[in-house]
C-alpha cells in the first residue's frame, strides 16, 4: 500500500466557502458551523481567491482590534494560496506546509476545487508511528532496568 494521498486524508471533504465581501463575523460562523479551521474565499462559479485560517482571525482580527462585523474576508484572507492536486501524496503537502509556515492547503484538480488539506489531517498515521516508537522505546528501557 503506498502513501496516502492529500485527498484521501482530508478529515473535511465538502468546500466550506463565503464570498470575498462575507463579514469576518460571517466567516467565523461559517468555520465553527462546520468544525473547519478554515475557509475558502470564493467568487462563482469557482475562483478561489483566498483562504481565511482560525490563525488569520487570530492575527489578522483579534490582534488588530478589527470589528469582525465590519471587516471582510477579503480583507483578511491569504490571497491566491498554493494549492496542490488531490493525487499528492502527504509528505509532499507537508512539506510545502513546513517550507512556507501554512497549516492549510485547497485541493485542486484542474479547476475543480475540492477542499482543504489541514495540517491535522497529516497527524493519525505519524501519530501512531510515533507512539509505537514510543511504546518499543519503553519496552526497551523495561528490559534493560531501565
Amino acid at each position: 500500500m503506498g502513501e496516502r494521498t492529500v485527498f484521501q486524508s482530508m478529515s473535511n471533504r465538502h468546500v466550506v466557502r463565503v464570498g470575498p465581501t462575507a463579514s469576518v463575523y460571517d466567516t467565523a460562523c461559517a468555520m465553527t458551523r462546520t468544525g473547519s479551521s478554515s475557509v475558502l474565499v470564493m467568487e462563482p462559479p469557482d475562483v478561489l481567491l483566498g483562504i481565511v485560517t482560525e490563525r488569520d482571525l487570530t492575527t489578522r482580527v483579534l490582534a488588530r482590534s478589527l470589528d469582525p462585523a465590519r471587516t471582510t474576508a477579503r480583507d483578511v484572507m491569504t490571497a491566491k494560496p498554493i494549492s496542490v492536486p488531490p493525487e499528492m501524496p502527504v509528505s509532499e503537502a507537508v512539506v510545502i506546509m513546513l517550507e512556507r509556515g501554512f497549516r492549510h492547503l485547497p485541493v485542486v484538480s484542474g479547476s475543480r476545487v475540492m477542499g482543504v488539506f489541514a495540517a491535522r489531517d497529516a497527524l493519525p498515521r505519524e501519530i501512531g508511528t510515533a507512539m509505537g516508537i514510543a511504546e518499543f522505546n519503553e519496552q526497551v528501557n523495561d528490559a534493560g532496568g531501565g
